[in-house]
């Protein structure tokens, strides 16, 4: 069968008796009322389904972003943890370096004894005022002492390896006039020692609420 009676035959179909159809054209009618369903029930059914799951695996990919943000967060929390624990130890370790309230008066006899040590000769040694901060208090120590650069050199160097901390500021050297032998000169200097603040200092010194007295 050609073209010309296929066109010829499905123009003399009648649409009231499908039955005395060709069987081809029965077929091909079957077919695509089949595909036309299909399509239908793929459009209706499949295609909401496939954005339901696109907008579930988009999901999944912001949880995974997230599990992995806090997977961080957590493991930069344990190095946290680490770096203050060690802060914590040196913390402790800076602490010891530094007397107690008793332990000052010793301080300061280890600065003077320094002194005769390097042979130096005491105008002045004169505590200051305690400067209280948040865990420690500076006590500041006026002193006058003559000698030689050499041994004001000693008597420095002396003090900074003491076990306790001492700083030596506000240095100021000058030539000692009047006193015998040319190359005797007068240091001027505050010898600043610390002490830690026991717990009721630290108490005391914090800013009391308002309303209380």
């Amino acid at each position: 069968m050609n073209v010309q009676q296929i066109v010829k035959e499905l123009q003399t179909l009648d649409p009231q008796k499908p039955g005395n159809w060709p069987l081809y054209v029965r077929v091909a009618l079957i077919v695509i009322v089949m595909l036309v369903i299909a399509g239908g029930g793929y459009w209706q059914f499949v295609t909401p389904l496939l954005d339901e799951l696109a907008t579930v695996q988009q999901e999944e990919i912001g949880l995974k972003q997230t599990f992995e943000t806090k997977q961080r967060k957590v493991a930069a929390l344990d190095a946290l943890k680490e770096q203050l624990a060690e802060m914590e130890r040196s913390f402790g370790t800076m602490l010891r370096v530094l007397p107690s309230k008793a332990e000052i008066a010793n301080l300061l006899i280890d600065i003077s004894q320094t002194r005769l040590a390097n042979s130096l000769e005491e105008e002045l040694f004169q505590p200051q005022g305690e400067s209280p901060k948040e865990f420690y208090a500076e006590v500041p120590n006026r002193i006058v002492v003559v000698g030689t650069y050499h041994e004001m050199g000693g008597f420095v160097s002396g003090v900074a390896a003491l076990p306790r901390i001492v700083t030596v500021e506000e240095v100021d050297i000058k030539p000692a006039g009047g006193v015998a032998g040319k190359d005797q000169l007068r240091m001027t200097a505050v010898a600043k020692t610390y002490r830690y603040l026991d717990d009721s200092e630290i108490a005391a010194a914090k800013p009391k609420p308002r309303g209380r007295k």
